[in-house]
């Protein structure tokens, strides 16, 4: 029998919240988040920079041997909690998790010291709603040379090296700028997407796809989990700060039983969210039943987001509905997220396999 999973976080993970949320403070308050939104370079070069650079963040899942930290999958969910509170429009979720569990799985060591460093950023080629073990889109490979176009892909338009599942079976690495990249309409704006066009692209063979693009997708669905927790864990905190300081026939909003009553469901809701969340990373960093409680975690999460995201808007009433209030950001990314690496439904669909349960 495997063992319990850790739901607790350490001193030294606590410690490491403490550290992100101080630097997230400094570099991601929500009016320049909102500003970059608005401009043509929405993701945070700076930000990133000192995540990656500064506090080696981006090389926590690489061995020590490579340049990386040697850390684990529970040190990168705390990473992406704060992540999420902030709605950081940096790539460390495609860059520092998917792309990394891409190469970690294919053993290239020379591109994993670099993205290690933060001072590469590297993307999976394969489209942000692609769900573990679905089918993957891949281009055409001939004489070492690539073809096709490929939608879908986040963060791409910041990234620096390419990871590209091709019709050959392999996994190639590609040069962004030997990739046509043009940015697609996103309702998350502080995660773009855009599609890639690769016209004689050269590429360079690292591996099996099949095993490698499912890996990426299995971290990268159990980690957003984390992402999820810290977005609603910030709608929930905000809405009950906002609720006890605004007023309504002289007595705090937040006062009133039909407001205790949503708010105290939609707290029982995150605390749940937060086990399947530590659960998911725990398994991930242990290796065991990681693909039940992957698929367990996003069958509950995307749903809690968007909900812990709708409250806060509805509460916050006609401040929240303002372009200036943050909260338009949460919603998008909670929605965004909702479909990313595989919807709820898919999940609780792998779910239902896993343990053998046959639709009615």
């Amino acid at each position: 029998m495997s063992a319990q999973p850790d739901l607790l976080y350490s001193e030294e993970e606590e410690a490491l919240r403490a550290a992100v949320r101080d630097l997230l403070a400094d570099h991601c308050d929500a009016p320049g988040v909102i500003a970059r939104t608005e401009s043509d370079a929405p993701h945070d070069l700076a930000a990133w920079k000192a995540l990656s650079d500064g506090m080696g963040l981006a090389g926590l899942l690489v061995p020590e041997a490579l340049g990386g930290q040697g850390a684990t999958h529970r040190e990168v969910a705390v990473v992406l909690e704060e992540l999420g509170r902030s709605v950081a429009p940096v790539p460390y979720l495609t860059s520092a998790v998917v792309a990394t569990e891409a190469l970690l799985a294919v053993g290239d060591e020379e591109l994993l010291g670099r993205l290690a460093s933060g001072r590469t950023i590297g993307a999976l080629a394969v489209g942000l709603h692609t769900a573990p073990g679905a089918a993957v889109q891949a281009v055409h490979v001939e004489g070492g040379l690539l073809h096709g176009e490929l939608s879908g892909i986040a963060d791409a338009a910041v990234a620096d090296v390419l990871l590209v599942p091709a019709d050959d079976g392999g996994l190639y690495a590609v040069d962004a700028a030997a990739v046509t990249v043009t940015p697609q309409v996103s309702l998350d704006l502080t995660r773009p997407l855009a599609t890639l066009t690769l016209a004689d692209a050269p590429g360079r063979r690292l591996g099996d796809a099949e095993s490698a693009v499912h890996r990426a997708l299995r971290a990268g669905a159990g980690l957003l989990a984390s992402e999820q927790l810290g977005l609603a864990d910030w709608a929930l905190t905000e809405t009950v700060r906002y609720l006890k300081e605004r007023k309504q026939f002289n007595r705090p909003v937040g006062g009133f039983q039909a407001i205790k009553h949503r708010l105290a469901q939609l707290w029982l809701e995150v605390v749940n969210l937060r086990a399947v969340a530590r659960g998911a990373a725990d398994t991930l960093a242990s290796g065991e039943d990681v693909d039940i409680a992957v698929a367990v975690a996003q069958a509950y999460a995307a749903g809690v987001a968007v909900h812990a995201a709708e409250e806060a808007l509805q509460l916050h009433a006609g401040i929240g509905m303002t372009w200036e209030h943050p909260i338009h950001l949460y919603l998008k990314r909670a929605k965004a997220d909702s479909i990313a690496y595989g919807s709820a439904g898919a999940h609780r669909a792998a779910v239902a396999e896993l343990v053998d349960l046959q639709a009615p």
